[in-house]
């Protein structure tokens, strides 16, 4: 029977229509059926080791696991039975032995499974005893770990392995004396924040929250992270206007150290300053431009298109509108205004390419779903960058290394070798493709014409393809021709491709304003250094909420309209408040909901009509998904042009779970502002491990620390933002950059 084939299964009584390749558990829950659970993970592969989700099916002999079993046509299955309710006991009762009686000061209770499971299953006493094990708590720096508590469900190893890929987590076997071991305690992931998430007990919880409060004294605040792009679901846990931490229905989604700890950056203690609003007022109305980061919200990205529509002001997010004109160009070959691609896609897929990002710094949520691939499908994985990533070494199977620059050469050989000229492709774009000359473009790029064939043979008798490409490209000097290369992936290959936007809420600010590329005049900063500066950062003339002060939405690098809700209270005026005095009138910055473009994607759904949870399987209702845009396709491209050689280079990359001015706040978000080159980087530029040296980039002044990184390879350092403040959303050019160091001014430090 072929996979997605329409079965019946009767459940308790009940007739259930699904689809064959599910199994029972599936089933069961699809329909509303209660299987009791200890160790299943909706999002990773069953586990297995509890046992609890036991079930009988007619003509099988003895019980079977549920979460494993497929089921079949005309099955028919019982899931409550007095022998299976004994034995889902006894499993309860194995669990308890001597298991802490610790629930008064236990950071689970009230959200505990064993606790719930006990009380279900009536664990009124303990007929097991076994020798007491010494087992010291172990502080794992974002995570402390409990073996006393732990049941070795397995789940943190799986999100460990299959999910976030940070393979930390291991299970150390020793029958009763079993426990969970980091083996890789030194990097002090902040991804093991999910493993915490899903532990059914109190044995892996946050460290930074152990025995400040009981989880039931908590309001959750359902919301969507603002950091990177992701939109990923999220729900403040407060107090008393305080968030004590952040949780994720950790079933189903998945959120990286910054979505987790990077909560604390309001801008608290501000009071409406009627004098400085009254200047922001004169400032904006005499604006010539209006420069903003891409930290906001639709609905605020929205009131400043509606202000350059009234006054004609110039609109400038550098980041956003590098998105954009790659986009556009995008859109002229596949004939659609976004990528047709998504991280289901990604997730599913037996082969991904990843060009232009070094995507576990750029987009964690996105490196998951390729982790996901690998460790499900035992995906072939190609990763195309100038830089190696330490981090990819156990999800890559090809490492291709390109010289900063020649990303359009490397994009073409990708396409000769990949799709080559197809019959459906107008002659202007395929006599374009037959000019092109194998030999020199490996030579411009790097990239070996070996390499290629090797990625080629790879790909033999794979299907489920996707493309992932990164804000390496956005800027790029020649983007637009890279971007319609790329789109024939999508085109005429149905490859699954995803253009990962920048940081923060860059997609929304690209399909809503109409931006521009140069400043004129006497500017407005939002987030940004301006003549006049409206702030969140608390270094402006006139403060503004930071995103967890505000109500609206954002648009997630899945094409998804997601919504945010307030967890900080805030006393200070608002964007809209300067819009209303300026007479566009909208009571509620949430009011813009509703008049997001249609011509974009956007629904005319007002903000409070919004879904935000998933469904029992893990189906996701929040927000809606953009509807797909057909735009013009004029197919054409581009010859390549060959490269300059860049030299040395500074590559413009945050380091993991960093990725603006607001998570630079965040006291549990780590992270050092230095310049962290190669070997070969430090010999050709002079530079000595220790040396404070100061450069510009876009008119912006860096004052680093240079340290030699003897892991790295190539001419190359990597150069944060996130710490620059109001400076940062100025830079605008190409990732890569050539600095010569010889005319700035550097002092020796200790190192």
């Amino acid at each position: 029977m072929g996979l997605g084939k329409e079965i019946t299964v009767t459940i308790n009584g009940k007739e259930c229509k699904s689809t064959f390749g599910k199994t029972i558990l599936e089933i069961a829950r699809e329909n509303g059926i209660y299987i009791p659970t200890m160790c299943y993970l909706t999002k990773t592969l069953p586990i297995g080791s509890c046992r609890m989700c036991l079930v009988n099916v007619e003509g099988v002999d003895g019980a079977i696991l549920s979460c494993q079993e497929k089921a079949t046509d005309g099955a028919v299955v019982m899931t409550q039975s007095p022998e299976l309710y004994r034995e889902r006991q006894n499993i309860m009762k194995l669990y308890n032995v001597n298991h802490p009686l610790e629930c008064g000061v236990c950071d689970q209770s009230g959200e505990c499974d064993l606790q719930n499971k006990t009380l279900e299953f009536d664990v009124a006493e303990q007929p097991f005893t076994a020798r007491d094990q010494h087992r010291p708590v172990e502080n794992w720096g974002h995570v402390s770990y409990d073996p006393a508590l732990c049941i070795m469900c397995e789940k943190c190893v799986r999100v460990s392995t299959e999910i976030t890929g940070d393979e930390a987590l291991q299970l150390k076997f020793g029958g009763y004396s079993s426990s969970i071991v980091n083996v890789k305690k030194e990097k002090n992931y902040a991804s093991l924040g999910e493993a915490a998430a899903v532990c059914p007990v109190g044995a892996l919880v946050d460290t930074n929250f152990k025995y400040r409060t009981n989880a039931w004294e908590l309001t959750k605040i359902p919301s969507s992270c603002s950091h990177c792009g992701g939109g990923c679901q999220m729900s403040y846990e407060v107090k008393r206007d305080e968030i004590y931490r952040v949780s994720n229905h950790a079933e189903f989604s998945t959120l990286c150290g910054a979505g987790r700890y990077g909560f604390d950056y309001a801008n608290e203690g501000v009071s409406k300053d009627k004098e400085a609003f009254e200047n922001a007022v004169k400032a904006v109305a005499n604006a010539q431009s209006i420069l903003f980061a891409p930290q906001i919200s639709n609905e605020e990205a929205l009131i400043l298109q509606k202000i350059k529509e009234k006054q004609g002001t110039k609109l400038i997010c550098h980041e956003a509108r590098a998105y954009q004109k790659f986009m556009r160009a995008y859109g002229s070959i596949t004939g659609k205004n976004l990528y047709g691609g998504t991280l289901k896609g990604i997730s599913g897929s037996k082969a991904i390419i990843v060009f232009g990002t070094r995507i576990n710094n750029d987009a964690p949520n996105v490196k998951y779903h390729i982790n996901m691939a690998s460790k499900w499908h035992r995906a072939r994985v190609a990763y195309l960058h100038p830089m190696r990533d330490e981090e990819m070494k156990n999800i890559v199977t090809q490492f291709m290394h390109y010289a900063p620059g020649s990303e359009e050469a490397a994009a073409a050989q990708l396409v000769l070798a990949l799709i080559g000229q197809s019959d459906d492709m107008p002659q202007n774009v395929a006599s374009v493709l037959e000019a092109m000359d194998p030999e020199t473009l490996a030579a411009q790029s790097g990239i070996s014409n070996e390499e290629i064939g090797l990625l080629q043979k790879s790909l033999i008798k794979k299907h489920g393809f996707s493309l992932v490409v990164g804000s390496d490209l956005y800027a790029h000097p020649r983007a637009e021709n890279i971007a319609k290369l790329l789109a024939l992936f999508e085109r005429y290959a149905g490859f699954n491709v995803v253009c990962v936007p920048p940081a923060g809420n860059a997609m929304g600010v690209s399909l809503i304003c109409d931006l521009d590329d140069e400043i004129e005049g006497n500017s407005v900063g939002y987030n940004v250094k301006g003549d006049f500066t409206l702030s969140a950062l608390g270094e402006g003339d006139l403060d503004m909420p930071a995103m967890n002060q505000q109500e609206g939405t954002l648009t997630s690098n899945d094409k998804r309209v997601v919504p945010m809700h307030v967890a900080k209270s805030y006393g200070g005026y608002v964007l809209n408040d300067i819009a209303n005095a300026l007479g566009l009138e909208a009571e509620y910055t949430i009011d813009y909901t509703a008049a997001l473009p249609e011509a974009q994607g956007f629904r005319q759904e007002a903000f409070d009509n919004l879904p935000d949870h998933f469904g029992i399987t893990g189906e996701e209702h929040r927000g809606y998904l953009l509807n797909e845009v057909k735009v013009p396709a004029d197919q054409t491209i581009q010859a390549v042009e060959s490269p300059k050689n860049l030299g040395p280079v500074v590559y413009h990359c945050n380091p993991v779970e960093q990725f603006s001015p607001f998570t630079a706040k965040c006291e549990a978000v780590t992270g050092e502002a230095q310049l962290v080159g190669s070997a070969a980087f430090a010999e050709e530029t002079g530079l000595g491990d220790g040396q404070r040296v100061l450069f510009e980039i876009d008119g912006v002044t860096f004052k680093r620390v240079f340290k030699i990184d003897t892991s790295m390879s190539g001419n190359i350092a990597l150069n944060p933002n996130y710490d620059m403040g109001l400076s940062a959303a100025l830079l605008s050019s190409y990732r890569f950059k050539s600095v010569d160091f010889s005319s700035t001014k550097n002092e020796e430090v200790g190192s």
